[in-house]
């Protein structure tokens, strides 16, 4: 069998990775991973929090440079992940530059704006609260694409009558590989947006025209899993006319990566939650009357509710000890959201364990083994990147 291989791209707050699949041994031949150093400063806005698009596409480039060409030449399919709720704008025709070298075909962002990312905290509680009510499972919470929109219309029209397209990083990036003047976007990265309807898959249309949002920047739903289009170019060696998989949520394509049945549940944990080089304390104190409530940037739904510490007393104030607490809390914090009962009842056997933090921290492991009364299984080679590739190569 001749080889043929997946493309599966991930584009992070911090780092890009794309890895390679073998479509018939179904595992990663190569993977490159490379920061973005992306953010940006918006002296005009406060609590901003954006990325520059010039850097996100010069790391993803950075990142395909570093895998085998001759590899690249045979990808059949590409898959695209990413940061949800964030929201970025573009001119249809104009969004990117496409330009040739030895190494192959690139492309650099054109007309676009800056990522206004997840982070962003522009929209104020009261801002929040003079928002028409969504018809969705979600709140509306700050740094959500359509609760930026709505800011954008309320404080600077201006900026948004100078783009006709809006959507995701990774949307934009499936736009601008298959030269789409239109965007289109899945339910998973529709719902981080809010104001949209899983089960009707639909904007709240009624709501959004009735508050005045500019709904012409609504990109077109698809499902999930759909192929968006074909690159319009050779890019990086892979040939045109290949596959592009309308982009997906990368927390979705983590807790795919590492399913491997019906029963069980995702637990992910990214590293920069905790503090690597404390775990060797945290390790020899198994317990702590030590309580630390980790939400130092507040809750969606709360962004009032900031981290706290409590039980403090001149024993428990010890490296180890701290950690232990840091651990505990994020995992309360985790078990509030969705209580073990809850997948109990729904039927979960096991909890499959992603992300760095999880896999590389023995304290994380132990807390979440005390919380979630089933059994735990750490996964290797599971994340996004991987997820993605996945998916694309399941729907061959």
């Amino acid at each position: 069998m001749a080889d043929q291989y997946v493309l599966g791209m991930d584009l992070g707050t911090t780092s890009i990775k794309v890895v390679l699949l073998d479509i018939h041994s179904k595992t990663v031949t190569n993977s490159s991973t490379f920061p973005t150093n992306s953010d940006t400063s918006n002296k005009e806005t406060e609590n901003a929090k954006e990325q520059d698009l010039t850097n996100i596409i010069a790391s993803l480039d950075q990142c395909l440079a570093a895998l085998p060409k001759e590899k690249l030449n045979k990808v059949i399919c590409i898959g695209v992940s990413g940061q949800m709720h964030g929201v970025m704008f573009w001119k249809s025709k104009t969004g990117c530059e496409w330009s040739g070298s030895d190494v192959g075909h690139t492309f650099r962002p054109k007309d676009v704006s800056q990522l206004i990312t997840w982070q962003d905290g522009r929209c104020s509680s009261n801002f929040l609260l003079s928002l028409p009510k969504p018809q969705s499972h979600l709140s509306v919470a700050t740094g959500f694409g359509c609760a930026s929109i709505f800011w954008y219309t309320k404080h600077r029209p201006e900026f948004l009558s100078e783009f006709n397209v809006a959507g995701t990083v990774q949307d934009y990036v499936v736009s601008m590989l298959c030269g789409s003047e239109a965007c289109v976007m899945t339910g998973q990265n529709a719902a981080s947006w809010g104001y949209f309807s899983t089960t009707n898959n639909q904007w709240n249309m009624d709501i959004l025209k009735g508050a005045g949002f500019p709904v012409h920047l609504l990109p077109e739903l698809v499902e999930s899993g759909s192929v968006a289009g074909q690159t319009c170019s050779e890019w990086h060696g892979i040939p045109a006319n290949v596959p592009v998989g309308a982009a997906l949520g990368d927390f979705q394509c983590s807790v795919y990566s590492c399913m491997k049945d019906r029963t069980d549940a995702g637990v992910q944990l990214s590293e920069s939650e905790v503090y690597s080089t404390l775990v060797q304390c945290a390790l020899i104190q198994p317990s702590t009357d030590l309580c630390v409530t980790p939400t130092l940037l507040g809750e969606r739904h709360d962004p009032t509710r900031l981290g706290q510490v409590s039980n403090i007393s001149p024993s428990s104030l010890s490296l180890g000890q701290v950690t232990r607490a840091i651990c505990r809390g994020i995992l309360a914090n985790l078990a509030s959201m969705m209580p073990p009962q809850v997948l109990l009842d729904a039927g979960v056997r096991r909890i499959m364990g992603s992300g760095s933090a999880l896999t590389r921290n023995e304290v994380l492991k132990q807390e979440v083994e005390k919380v979630f009364p089933l059994p735990v299984v750490y996964g290797e080679d599971v994340d996004s990147a991987v997820g993605v590739a996945m998916i694309f190569n399941d729907r061959q």
